[in-house]
């Protein structure tokens, strides 16, 4: 059987997109949006792993057009809330369009601005951290993310492989040289247990241990 036949058992069986959430894929394509936004395997990946550590208080840096936004507000108790960022403000008006569709939208805080600048205002104790945003400031992202995160919660960071390129030794594009410094920070951080998930593109995932 093939990897691609796999995959599509997986996701028909577990990960199987509504109409809601069709419909926003088809948002974000109509409107022209970059596509990027997660599968909707890794999307059930971060619901399953945000109800193991009991989230209630999630935070996502880079909302695009709220597809991920929408796995997450979907795994949260009805008290619960997702604070996300976006820099693009087409990006959050659509964004804002897909919570409101999706019945979310009073789960969700969205806060427009430079994701760091926003991160460096916001006070600890999230249960749970996104980043899927630009990969150069990763490093950056990766050490206010630690902050924000109480301990036992859980860090999350897509496009940990980035297709691959952050193993080709000749890459040495900013992008890439982002994701290794993620990479290796939660690879070597000892507040930190972590692996990288091989789903879509890379899933970083770690539980904060100490502070």
């Amino acid at each position: 059987m093939s990897d691609d036949a796999t995959l599509e058992y997986i996701r028909k069986l577990f990960a199987a997109e509504d109409d809601v959430l069709a419909a926003v894929r088809q948002r974000h394509s109509a409107e022209g949006l970059p596509a990027v936004h997660i599968s909707s395997d890794e999307g059930k990946l971060i619901a399953v792993l945000l109800r193991a550590v009991g989230a209630r208080r999630v935070l996502e840096v880079g909302t695009l057009g709220g597809y991920s936004g929408i796995w997450i507000a979907r795994a949260l108790p009805d008290d619960g809330l997702l604070t996300t960022i976006e820099r693009d403000p087409k990006h959050a008006r659509v964004a804002r369009q897909s919570f409101t569709d999706a019945g979310v939208a009073d789960r969700v805080e969205l806060m427009e601005g430079d994701a760091l600048e926003v991160m460096t205002q916001l006070a600890p104790g999230f249960d749970a951290v996104f980043l899927d945003a630009d990969k150069e400031p990763l490093e950056a992202y990766y050490h206010e993310a630690m902050r924000l995160l109480r301990v036992g919660g859980l860090l999350l960071c897509d496009n940990a492989l980035w297709e691959g390129r952050v193993i080709d030794e000749h890459d040495d594009a900013e992008d890439v040289r982002g994701i290794r410094a993620c990479n290796s920070l939660a690879a070597g951080d000892p507040r930190l247990t972590a692996t990288i998930i091989t789903v879509r593109d890379g899933l970083l995932a770690g539980i904060k241990e100490s502070g």
